[in-house]
């Protein structure tokens, strides 16, 4: 078991949020820039390398689950471990925002179905988002975003559609007073991008994917406006939760 990492700006001090990634190198990236910028500590942990979570998030202000190459089907024990546990911020009525595999994690939990497209079609490059009415109430919100998946979810049952997609049609969804899921990856640095354009080019031969030169053209043309977005989006996440542990 590895030692969990805290992330801390000095001059600051609100509860910790709480931060679950899924690779022994993965980072927080501009989420976790932001929220320390904004004077959360970040309290990391890592269940695949068997690092446990936390029994309740009362001295938390919230959780980021973020996403990874496994998939919310797999019968992994940690995968199992980690959807039954999202029963606690649910419970506790505390702010839980999950990206890609962490949306489709709350996705599961909540009873829908996480899925790949019968055409076998995915979304790996920049796609347009359209904003619902319920997500045009809450915020603007970017026409573009930066995607890397082969599955998407179905609408939980009482959840509201904040944004959709074409090839995958839920993209954000609320479900509650503070438990969001956004498909998209608003979470990358430039130097993110790089790498998973690297890593991950096998994968851009696959029906839809896009080709890695145009990850990172589109980057030049949408970055600003899904960086301001995702500033926006995490004060509207953790919003009433800056009580000092």
């Amino acid at each position: 078991m590895t030692t969990k990492e805290i992330w801390v700006n000095p001059q600051k001090s609100k509860k910790p949020i709480l931060i679950v990634l899924h690779q022994e190198r993965s980072t927080p990236g501009r989420v976790g820039q932001l929220l320390i910028e904004k004077g959360y500590p970040l309290d990391m942990r890592r269940p695949a390398l068997g690092q446990a979570l936390p029994d309740t998030l009362e001295h938390h202000a919230g959780a980021v689950v973020f996403g990874g190459p496994m998939s919310a089907n797999d019968n992994d024990d940690f995968v199992r471990r980690e959807i039954d546990w999202l029963e606690v911020p649910l419970k506790e009525n505390r702010p839980y925002l999950g990206i890609c595999l962490g949306a489709q994690m709350l996705a599961r939990h909540l009873g829908a179905k996480v899925y790949g497209n019968h055409d076998g079609s995915v979304e790996i490059g920049w796609y347009p988002l359209e904003a619902t009415r319920h997500g045009r109430l809450m915020m603007k919100w970017p026409s573009m975003v930066y995607q890397f998946h082969r599955e998407g979810f179905e609408l939980p049952h009482g959840a509201d559609l904040l944004a959709r997609g074409d090839l995958y049609p839920n993209q954000a969804f609320r479900y509650g007073e503070k438990a969001y899921g956004v498909q998209f990856h608003a979470e990358l640095t430039r130097m993110m991008m790089q790498s998973w354009v690297v890593r991950g080019a096998s994968r851009f031969s696959l029906p839809k994917a896009q080709p890695g030169r145009l990850h990172l053209e589109g980057r030049m043309l949408h970055d600003r406006a899904l960086k301001a977005w995702l500033g926006d989006f995490l004060d509207t996440v953790f919003e009433n939760e800056a009580v000092s542990a």
